[in-house]
């Protein structure tokens, strides 16, 4: 399924060359002697492929926004958050893990235990994501990660991979360090999130910072829900390992991206029927 999702952005391209200039460009970069790559290439080239995808997500999420322009009746900011994707098969629960004991071969060993207010515990992965709050739900950065990572170690990634126009970085109270307030004051940049402490908060900033969390929970967590259910990973992700669910969680941001390249190219709703087209293709 993995080949077969990132075979259709490589059908998608295919057909933007024969329209765009920019794409004729990369041809030369997509063929060796005129020649497209066979399948068992394509294999090897994935082995390689996860610890690129972040920072290819990075560069084409700042040329969309160049092109898509989600700002341009509001202001310059991004959400950031992490979504949890449940592991293939069962669970490797805590005594099992330190007796070293693996009870059923469905168990991928690989991933880790994790909890959240509103997920509760669960064992797998974390997709790490910054989204753009504007007229279109447009993914700008990626990362993915076991369950245990945090996010606020995670999300400096996210930050370097930003466009330049982003003003406001919006997050939730995990994301309130000092560390990253100083990475996004460097970058002119002003981070939006929830104080800690027992509510209801009476500090004076505490209705802007209301308004922000309500701009920030219209943008990713729409958009979290739109792509697992474009990708269909309400359950459990379809793969195990590390590198095999990076490969599939981020390359599907990737080829989300270039959906919404090609809509934007084609003169198409940008951002709607998505689902549709990619089973159409």
């Amino acid at each position: 399924m993995i080949i077969r999702r990132l075979y259709t952005a490589y059908a998608l391209l295919n057909f933007l060359e024969q329209n765009d200039p920019v794409a004729q460009q990369l041809r030369p970069l997509r063929t060796e002697h005129g020649r497209f790559p066979t399948r068992r290439t394509w294999e090897r080239r994935f082995e390689r492929l996860p610890a690129r995808l972040p920072a290819l997500i990075g560069c084409l999420g700042r040329q969309l926004v160049e092109l898509l322009q989600p700002w341009a009746t509001q202001g310059h900011a991004a959400a950031v958050d992490s979504t949890p994707l449940r592991a293939h098969g069962g669970v490797w629960h805590k005594k099992d893990r330190l007796a070293g004991e693996v009870p059923h071969s469905s168990i991928d060993t690989e991933a880790t235990w994790s909890k959240s207010g509103y997920h509760g515990w669960w064992y797998g992965w974390k997709l790490h994501l910054a989204v753009a709050v504007g007229s279109v739900w447009l993914p700008l950065a990626a990362e993915f990660t076991i369950a245990s990572e945090a996010d606020n170690v995670i999300a400096p990634k996210l930050l370097e991979q930003l466009p330049l126009e982003v003003r406001y970085v919006l997050g939730e109270t995990h994301y309130n360090t000092p560390e990253l307030r100083d990475d996004c004051a460097l970058h002119h940049r002003e981070l939006v999130v929830t104080r800690r402490g027992p509510y209801p908060h009476r500090d004076g900033g505490v209705e802007v910072r209301r308004i922000f969390h309500k701009f920030r929970s219209l943008a990713i967590e729409p958009f979290n829900g739109v792509f697992k259910n474009i990708f269909e990973w309400r359950g459990q992700m379809p793969v195990k390992g590390l590198k095999r669910c990076q490969l599939l969680a981020l390359g599907a941001i990737f080829l989300y991206q270039i959906v919404l390249l090609y809509q934007h190219r084609r003169q198409q709703p940008v951002g709607l029927g998505i689902k549709a087209l990619l089973r159409a293709a």
